[in-house]
């Protein structure tokens, strides 16, 4: 059960995040692809390169301080056609921030990202972790708040593309919503695993979407 834990966070435990959505409609072989943390010269293009490839769409969850210093990367994940979502603006941490100031970081954000008042996007919270306080304005506010419900830990040093590879093909279901990071600390690893992910998922059937 521990090791589970640590890639899929089971029904039981999400009943803490009710009004979080971890998992997409079951009912098609659906799977979609998220990333967070960019975007950033040194990866987020290759991702694009690999997705225009394979033919796939995904979703982006990203910083607005990155937004606002590379505007071009932005803008080429939107002409690609893919999503964006809102990851805050400083990439703060929600458990170590009053609920105004973190709203205010996501708010700031939100400008950056284009949307307007009354148009708020997808949110993710960093570390996936967030004080009731926030997520409960955030859900009166409009925003839809996404999780995830495999975790790939591309971030971990010690773990090889082998070894995501194979947490993927453990625990994708249809409707599985998968995160890697668009970052300098993932980027060797996740680029290196992205398409054996997209080559594995097609072959079992699965069709890639957007949030």
């Amino acid at each position: 059960m521990f090791k589970r834990l640590l890639y899929q966070i089971p029904a039981w435990l999400q009943w803490f995040y009710r009004g979080v959505m971890w998992r997409g409609e079951a009912a098609t072989p659906i799977v979609y692809i998220t990333f967070d943390d960019g975007p950033i010269p040194e990866v987020t293009p290759r991702i694009l390169d690999i997705l225009r490839e394979k033919n796939v769409h995904a979703t982006f969850f990203l910083v607005g301080d990155n937004v606002a210093k590379y505007p071009h990367l932005y803008q080429r994940i939107l002409t690609s056609g893919h999503r964006v979502g809102n990851h805050t603006f400083h990439h703060i941490k929600g458990w170590r921030t009053g609920t105004d100031a973190y709203l205010a970081d996501v708010e700031h954000c939100n400008k950056v990202l284009g949307y307007g008042a009354g148009k708020p996007p997808l949110f993710r919270p960093p570390y996936g972790r967030i004080r009731t306080s926030q997520k409960v304005r955030l859900l009166r506010r409009g925003y839809k708040l996404v999780l995830w419900d495999v975790l790939t830990h591309d971030y971990n040093k010690s773990y090889t593309p082998e070894l995501m590879l194979d947490i993927v093909k453990r625990y994708t279901r249809p409707g599985s919503i998968i995160v890697f990071h668009d970052s300098l600390k993932s980027g060797d690893r996740m680029l290196a695993t992205l398409p054996k992910v997209i080559d594995y998922l097609r072959a079992q059937g699965y069709i890639f979407d957007t949030l």
